[in-house]
This record gives C-alpha cells, sequence and structure tokens, in this order.
C-alpha cells in the first residue's frame, strides 16, 4: 500500500471523496484530527456543533483549507451529519468519509476505505473495531453488541460493528434529509437500515482504535436518554421491517418461475401430508391477523418450528397483513369483537378521540383473536380441500420420484 500524502490525496479527489468530521467540544484532539486527515484528504467538511471550547479558534485557524458548517447551539450528532452529507451531496461529492474528533479513529485507515470503495463502489462501508482493545468501555461494547442484534433483526444482514462512526457514505444515493428523523447517535444506525433497505450493500472492514484512559476520555453519550432513543427507534425499524420491507423483498423477488418452483417444492411435490401443508397455512393466517405487530412473522415461524411444520409456507400464509388487506383485517376483528360482546360496531365511525380509542380497545383485541381463528380454519380448510381434489398423494409422489 503507498503511504504517501500526495498520492491519496489524489485517490481521493479522483474517487471525488470529502471527510466530514462532526465535533461538539472536542478542542483538545481536534486540531491533531483535522492534520492528520490533511495528509490524505483536501476537501475537509468540519461541523462546528455548537462547541462551547475553543473549536472556533482552531477551525478559524485553518480556514483556509477546510469548510465549515457552524450550529448556533448544540443540534445532536445526528443532525451534523445529515447537513454534511447534504452539503456534501449538493456540491456533488459521491462519497463521503465520517470520523469522529475524539482522537479514537486513525487518518492512517483513510487508505483502507478508498481501497475497498473501489472494490464495491456505492457500498456504505462501515469501520469495525476490536471490540476487545485496550480501554474499551463496557458499555460500548453491549451497547454494540445490542445495536448488532436488531440490525440483523431489521435487514437481515450480520455486521460485526454498528455504531462505528468511521464509515464512508455514498451521499449521491443517500435520501439524506429526507427520511431520516434521528438527531442524536441513533442516526448512525437509522442510516445503516436506510441504506439496506434501498439495496446498497452495507458491510464492515477492519480499522484501528484508540480509547484512552477513563480520566482523559471526552463523551457525550447519556446511556439513560440515549439508550432509550435507541429501543424506540429499533421498536419502529422492527414493525417497518416485518410489516413493509419483508414482505415487499419478498414479493420483489416473485416470478412465474419462482412461484412455480414454491408450489412444487413445497406442495405440489412436497411430501407432507394435505393435513400438514393445510395446518402450517393456518398457522401462518392466525398469526398474520393476532395483534402482535411487529412479532407476527417471528413467532409464526417459532410456533412452526416447535410443531415441525413447514416454516416456509408459514411465513408466506402470515403475509396475509398486506398493507391493501389491513384495513379489512382491522375492521373484520373489530365487528366480530362487537358481535361477541353485543355491542355496536357504530362507534368506530363517530370521530377520533381518546374515548373512542378506549371503547374499540377492548372489542377489537377480543375480536382479532376470534377472527384470526375463524380465517385460520377457513384458509386451512379451503387448502386442505383443494388439495385432496387436486394433488396427488404424498406415497404416489414418493414411487414416482
Amino acid at each position: 500500500m503507498n503511504h504517501e500524502p500526495a498520492y491519496w490525496q489524489q485517490q481521493l479527489k479522483q474517487l471525488n471523496v470529502v471527510v466530514v468530521l462532526p465535533t461538539y467540544n472536542n478542542g483538545g484532539t481536534l486540531a491533531t484530527v483535522i492534520d492528520q486527515v490533511r495528509q490524505y484528504a483536501t476537501d475537509i467538511i468540519v461541523v462546528n456543533d455548537g462547541c462551547t471550547d475553543n473549536t472556533a479558534e482552531i477551525l478559524e485557524s485553518r480556514s483556509q483549507y477546510i469548510s465549515v458548517i457552524t450550529h448556533a447551539t448544540n443540534q445532536g450528532k445526528g443532525v451534523a451529519l445529515q447537513n454534511a452529507l447534504m452539503q456534501a451531496k449538493q456540491r456533488g461529492y459521491r462519497y463521503a468519509i465520517t470520523m469522529d474528533t475524539d482522537g479514537q479513529h486513525f487518518a492512517s485507515d483513510i487508505p483502507t476505505f478508498v481501497e475497498e470503495i473501489v472494490a464495491t463502489p456505492d457500498s456504505l462501508l462501515v469501520g469495525s473495531r476490536n471490540l476487545a482493545a485496550n480501554n474499551m468501555p463496557g458499555k460500548n461494547t453491549f451497547a454494540n453488541r445490542f445495536s448488532n442484534f436488531w440490525y440483523k433483526t431489521e435487514t437481515g444482514i450480520n455486521l460485526s460493528d454498528t455504531q462505528s462512526g468511521f464509515r464512508i457514505y455514498p451521499v449521491q444515493l443517500l435520501n439524506v434529509g429526507k427520511w431520516y428523523y434521528t438527531t442524536k447517535y441513533e442516526f448512525e444506525l437509522e442510516a445503516l437500515v436506510y441504506a439496506a433497505w434501498s439495496g446498497i450493500q452495507v458491510r464492515n472492514i477492519p480499522v484501528n482504535v484508540y480509547y484512552p484512559p477513563q480520566d482523559e476520555r471526552v463523551s457525550h453519550f447519556r446511556p439513560g436518554r440515549d439508550f432509550t432513543r435507541i429501543s424506540i427507534l429499533n421498536t419502529i425499524l422492527v414493525l417497518v421491517a416485518l410489516l413493509w420491507i419483508y414482505p415487499r423483498n419478498f414479493f420483489r423477488k416473485l416470478s412465474w418461475e419462482s412461484i412455480k418452483g414454491f408450489v412444487r417444492r413445497n406442495i405440489t411435490q412436497s411430501h407432507e401430508s394435505n393435513l400438514r401443508i393445510s395446518s402450517a397455512v393456518a398457522l401462518g393466517v392466525f398469526f398474520g391477523i393476532v395483534p402482535i405487530w411487529g412479532w407476527q412473522m417471528v413467532t409464526a415461524f417459532f410456533i412452526a418450528h416447535l410443531l415441525k411444520l413447514n416454516k416456509v409456507i408459514t411465513l408466506v400464509a402470515s403475509n396475509i397483513s398486506l398493507p391493501p388487506i389491513i384495513p379489512f383485517l382491522l375492521y373484520g376483528s373489530y365487528y366480530t369483537g362487537c358481535l361477541l360482546l353485543g355491542q355496536s360496531p357504530d362507534i368506530l365511525f363517530s370521530g377520533i378521540s381518546v374515548e373512542v380509542l378506549k371503547a374499540v380497545a377492548l372489542p377489537y383485541i377480543l375480536g382479532s383473536v376470534v377472527f384470526a381463528a375463524i380465517c385460520a380454519v377457513a384458509f386451512g380448510g379451503l387448502v386442505w380441500l383443494l388439495l385432496t381434489i387436486c394433488r396427488r398423494k404424498p406415497a404416489d409422489i414418493v414411487l414416482n420420484e
């Protein structure tokens, strides 16, 4: 690897890369970070996120070779990154490398990002830190594992580090400022999830990291508030993934060939009995309707595993809660609950208020379970009837193979 500064400056120029440095009261390390980054990049954007220390003086002394975005008050790392990435996109940069300014990242790893982005253009690369490194705070290790688990749940992608701020973003492919709602640390997780959902390749590359001793460390992470915000964000993202993204991805992959292959593997040429196939359909329909939003597919998959039913069929059937069908399922559940409780369903049309929501909650929850059971029996029974009429017996399939 060629480490000559001029070489890497030229490479970043050719690839149209800018380095983004969001900073908040890191005056003790900021000057060193900027000077080290300058060895590899000539295009640098620094975001002064309402700093109250000597940051302004440091930036002024280097104003001839950096661009500065200044926030009058501290708005959070998420806002700082969004503003810088939007500016990078508007200026026509193709990529933006982001680094923290507390000294934990090494500018000498910038060439690694450059080489990797050449190998996989327009991907989003996240620097993976060694979580066993000296002085790595225990809360950071736990938070990263927590974040990694939920990221995989939301995207199906397994990353070893989802919280590292050392990254390269393909800024022209990001909808920065349009679909991002978080303002603090959780923005970096939100950006990864949205990138994966939009089809951008997201992966880790190894980077070095330095954590100073506890008495020298400057951290603006507030465990209570930040974990709460991250948990709320993950709850929302999981719901979106299970109710929209996974079904969307499934149907995007559908073709006549894939449909025929699915039917052939799991139904017409399956060795399972008609009863077990129809039971898998019934199970999927039931959990696709009951009001455990965000956990419908997961629960259906788990129960199918316990009952040794076809998990693929169960998951497909659980997608009955597609957006166009949801209003009918919601009203069917509510109407069933009203019939069971001897109530009139008309209150639902009297307007939206806290009182109305309280009034419809019980009949909806009770009715959804019963309605789900009715639909499960109906769909399962219909599938069983069709299989009995049209499908060869499993024993015949075995003999003919």
